[in-house]
């Protein structure tokens, strides 16, 4: 007998030994039942948390259950001994021979090994990056770039039917101001004598980008337009016209302009999203009012007046009658304005707009990955999604933190408006594109990270991406040298030459990887990905190193033609399972390394 997630099978019979224990109970009683790897591998290989989940139900103590369920887990032929521990668990331990026959089902599934059906199909929209289109990509946004994508990809090899978004924040003042920038690159391009303080003396707010990034902006509007933007100056030559006359024209260029660097940026560090949301267009739309309208039906905008927060004062608090959303109803801190002073939405109020959009695209989960700063928007909008769909559709928000980049022991500081920041092109150029994805998952999302320049392209067993992929370029190796046998052959070796404990660690290793990635999605946090793989790159590490000093257990041997075979499968399953993780996170597997 073969499972593809051996978890999920223990899982069932575990749960199968129960109801014949508890045939008096229903069978939703057991839906906490869990089957996991021990904290302590010597306790075992699974723990199950059964007989204390349904021990009150059934009026037994936890204790006296367990070990009636230890000695039906006991009776199954894939299962060498089970023994009750602590308050109620029942610790597991495989047969050697169980484990082995994983090595097949690996093979046979290729990379697909590790698919689930945790999502059920389910649509979820995953919306990550984001950001306002003011500038090139630079690693602030990388962080968040790459987490986003690495969750949809792990999302989609759980099994949820995945669309990968970008909302285009293209309606506030700051693309107002990148509107008046981008328009004072078009003058320099007419060859204005105007000087760039003059200039930003007539700007509203002042001139708040001035990155070189916009000159190219320029010299486009300038090839389109020709100088019909711009007034005929006496004393400047060209200068500015009253924004009436070209803001919206420029705003909307340089915004179309600036999303095709994003989309390149992106393209580079190997994020394609699938869908681009406007919301300057939902806005044009009218799917504030139709939110609006919708809320009001369900009785949840009133009119009224906000208490004065305590501490910072928020922008969007004002001392007045408003239109306020009721929050609260749903686990927010206090109600939330929906519309300024002059009537136009709030910011809070557009991403209302944006969620009742995905909610009537049909999607049944939301996940955002967002920059922490935005950590105390995420109770309002939460409320606001549970409102729009009747507590039908949840909303996961994953916290991407601030990243440190150094390099030579020294922080590299980054200024978006200043344009003296380190862009996503300046980091992939300096260590690639695969180190990049793969450092920026070796840390959980809501963790600051230093992503130490020199580190990341250092070949040793500290660096995490060179270890995993150094283990790669290793098994291409072997397999190399093995005369890279068809994988149809090395699925029917004899697997019971492979008894070493490093080998049978290493299986052990690969047989929990649909309980990873099963783990990982439910969780949300895709640099778990990052870290079975190094852990799974260091069982293979220790089994060469072994066969270095041993000789019979040497991968190849002339001299043991079925043995060679096994462990040619057992190099090739190690392969597969790292390829399929890589693929999660978007990491592109090495064939060798110098």
């Amino acid at each position: 007998m073969t499972d593809h997630d051996i978890f999920a099978a223990l899982r069932g019979r575990t749960i199968a030994a129960l109801a014949e224990l508890l045939p008096e109970l229903p069978g939703e009683a057991f839906a906490r039942v869990l089957v996991e790897p021990p904290r302590d591998p010597a306790h075992g290989d699974m723990a199950t948390n059964g007989a204390l989940v349904v021990a009150k139900l059934a009026r037994q103590a936890p204790p006296k259950l367990a070990a009636a369920l230890a000695e039906k887990l006991a009776a199954l032929p894939e299962v060498e001994s089970a023994a009750p521990a602590g308050p109620g668990f029942v610790n597991l331990r495989l047969r050697d021979s169980f484990v082995r026959a994983q090595l097949p089902v690996i093979l046979a599934d290729g990379e697909h090994y590790g698919d689930g059906r945790t999502g059920g199909g389910r649509r979820v929209d995953v919306e990550y990056v984001s950001a306002n289109p003011t500038g090139p990509m630079h690693v602030g946004h990388c962080r968040g770039a790459v987490v986003g994508d690495a969750l949809a990809n792990l999302l989609a090899k759980a099994g949820w039917n995945v669309t990968k978004e970008y909302y285009i924040n293209d309606a506030g003042a700051q693309v107002q101001a990148l509107g008046y920038a981008a328009y004072w690159r078009y003058l320099q391009a007419l060859g204005t004598t105007m000087t760039e303080d003059q200039y930003a003396q007539l700007v509203p707010g002042g001139l708040q980008y001035r990155g070189e990034y916009l000159i190219p902006v320029g010299q486009a509007l300038r090839e389109r337009f020709g100088n019909a933007l711009a007034s005929q100056d006496p004393e400047h030559g060209f200068g500015m016209l009253g924004p009436d006359h070209w803001l919206d024209t420029v705003r909307e260029f340089t915004v179309e302009r600036m999303m095709d660097s994003i989309r390149e940026d992106l393209a580079a560090l190997g994020v394609v999203q699938d869908v681009f949301v406007s919301e300057a267009q939902l806005v044009r739309e009218g799917k504030l009012e139709q939110a609006e309208t919708l809320l009001n039906d369900r009785g949840l905008i009133y009119r009224g007046v906000l208490e004065p927060p305590k501490g910072k004062t928020p922008e969007d608090w004002e001392p007045r009658e408003q239109t306020l959303f009721r929050a609260t109803d749903f686990g927010d801190e206090v109600d939330r304005p929906l519309r300024k002073s002059d009537g136009s939405g709030t910011y809070f109020a557009n991403d209302i707009a944006n969620h009742l959009y995905k909610i009537e695209r049909g999607f049944a989960e939301l996940v955002h990955v967002w920059g922490a700063d935005h950590g105390g928007y995420v109770k309002r909008m939460q409320a606001a999604v549970a409102a729009l769909s009747g507590n039908t559709v949840p909303l996961d928000v994953v916290l991407a933190q601030i990243v440190h980049v150094v390099k030579d022991g020294q922080p590299v500081r980054m200024s978006k408006r200043a344009g003296t920041y380190v862009t996503l092109r300046d980091l992939i150029d300096e260590v690639g594109r695969d180190a990049v994805r793969f450092t920026m998952l070796t840390r959980k999302a809501d963790a600051q990270m230093e992503f130490d320049l020199d580190k990341v392209v250092e070949q040793s067993r500290d660096n995490p991406v060179f270890y995993v992929q150094y283990a790669h370029a290793r098994i291409r190796s072997v397999l190399r040298q093995g005369g890279d046998p068809p994988v149809g052959d090395l699925a029917l070796a004899p697997l019971e030459a492979l008894t070493d404990p490093a080998e049978m660690a290493l299986i052990r290793r690969l047989t929990t990887w649909p309980r990873v990635v099963e783990g990982a999605a439910l969780a949300r946090e895709p640099h778990r990905i990052a870290f079975f793989l190094h852990d799974l790159a260091g069982d293979f590490h220790v089994l060469w190193n072994k066969g270095r000093d041993d000789a019979t257990l040497r991968f190849i041997r002339a001299d043991e033609p079925e043995a060679t075979r096994a462990r040619l499968a057992l190099v090739a399953a190690t392969g597969t399972v790292i390829r399929s993780g890589l693929a999660v996170m978007g990491v592109t597997p090495v064939e060798e390394m110098r």
